[in-house]
């Protein structure tokens, strides 16, 4: 299990606090958002090279 403490952060002056990708303003939520539209984790990488699938899984982890 990945411990998603290492991956995402909540800081109130990113996304009004909005778990987050740390080093991104990418959120959980958006992530959370692309799956549930059909993308796959390699989709997601493909349109978000700065994404790796360890902090993707941290996300789901985090909602876990």
């Amino acid at each position: 299990m990945i411990d998603y403490r290492l991956y995402v952060s909540i800081d109130p002056n990113t996304r009004f606090g909005k778990p987050c990708i740390i080093g991104t303003r990418i959120s959980v939520y958006d992530i959370l958002s692309w799956f549930a539209n059909g993308m796959t984790r390699s989709d997601i990488i493909e349109d978000y090279p700065e994404l790796s699938s360890e902090q993707i899984q941290a996300c789901l982890a985090y909602v876990r």
